[in-house]
């Protein structure tokens, strides 16, 4: 039995770019303490998700190349893989995107956000392209944010191309008078929380959410199983590392295996 351990940094909202950079340091010596293989970082947490309106300073290439090796010199020294949610420039134009860094400090590559939401679209350009990144025995993907809440063939990509495990940092926060959750995917509350357990339902994978620790925030950390249960969750708005064991042979990517396509075209 193949089990891989990981950590989702709950974090709260970082005050400044700066500020982001230590505290994502300091969380992956915490989590290769706790003895994790992998942390995954909410999105755009480096330097800040800044399409929603936060104060976020804008961003340079070279701000961002040197945050992004601080970044990697840390996880080369805990020995422990590292996926961040940050931001890059491809050609001058800024992209949101997840840096995946290898336990050995070496960045593996990048997985830009594909799917942009509508708030995003005059901040960054589209990605194009999905791909998958082996450590050990894993394979995993990544999906962010909206694409994973609202674009399930993202993540049945990523299982098609051998994931076992789909992470999805993403980033939200309350609107005024909305609902406050006290419990996972509540009736009450927005579809996003369900919306995570029916990815690896459909899909036969793991998927483990993560965002930036707000209070009041309709969504929060969690990992779910292949079955598409429940296997933990961070009360909504704390903060910390939500750490849990990953069993791979559970997933059994069967149900998106047995995908076969129709060709386009009107049926007569």
């Amino acid at each position: 039995m193949s089990t891989v351990r990981i950590a989702l940094a709950a974090l709260p909202f970082p005050e400044s770019p700066d500020a982001a950079v230590a505290a994502a340091v300091e969380a992956i010596a915490a989590a290769a303490d706790a003895g994790a293989d992998l942390v995954c970082f909410p999105e755009c947490f480096v330097p800040g998700y800044r399409a929603l309106g936060a104060p976020v300073p804008p961003a340079t290439d070279a701000w961002l190349s040197a945050a992004h090796r601080t970044v990697a010199d840390a996880a080369g020294r805990a020995g422990i893989t590292v996926v961040l949610g940050t931001e890059r420039f491809v050609e001058g134009a800024l992209r949101i995107t997840a840096l995946v860094i290898g336990p050995d400090g070496r960045p593996l590559g990048w997985q830009d956000k594909v799917q942009l939401d509508p708030t995003e679209d005059a901040l960054y350009e589209p990605g194009s392209g999905r791909g998958v990144f082996t450590v050990g025995d894993l394979t995993f993907g990544v999906v962010i944010c909206h694409e994973g809440f609202r674009y399930p063939e993202t993540v049945r990509a990523a299982v098609l191309g051998g994931a076992q495990l789909v992470l999805h940092p993403h980033y939200s926060e309350p609107e005024p008078g909305s609902f406050r959750p006290t419990a996972y995917a509540q009736p009450e509350n927005t579809f996003h929380e369900a919306a995570v357990l029916c990815r690896a339902a459909e899909n036969g994978c793991w998927f483990a959410t993560v965002t930036c620790a707000v209070d009041g925030s309709p969504t929060t950390t969690a990992i779910a199983r292949p079955d598409g249960s429940l296997l933990a969750w961070q009360a909504h708005g704390r903060s910390g590392l939500l750490v849990a064991d990953l069993d791979l042979a559970t997933a059994t990517r069967s149900l998106a295996l047995r995908l076969r396509e129709a060709p386009p075209g009107r049926r007569q």
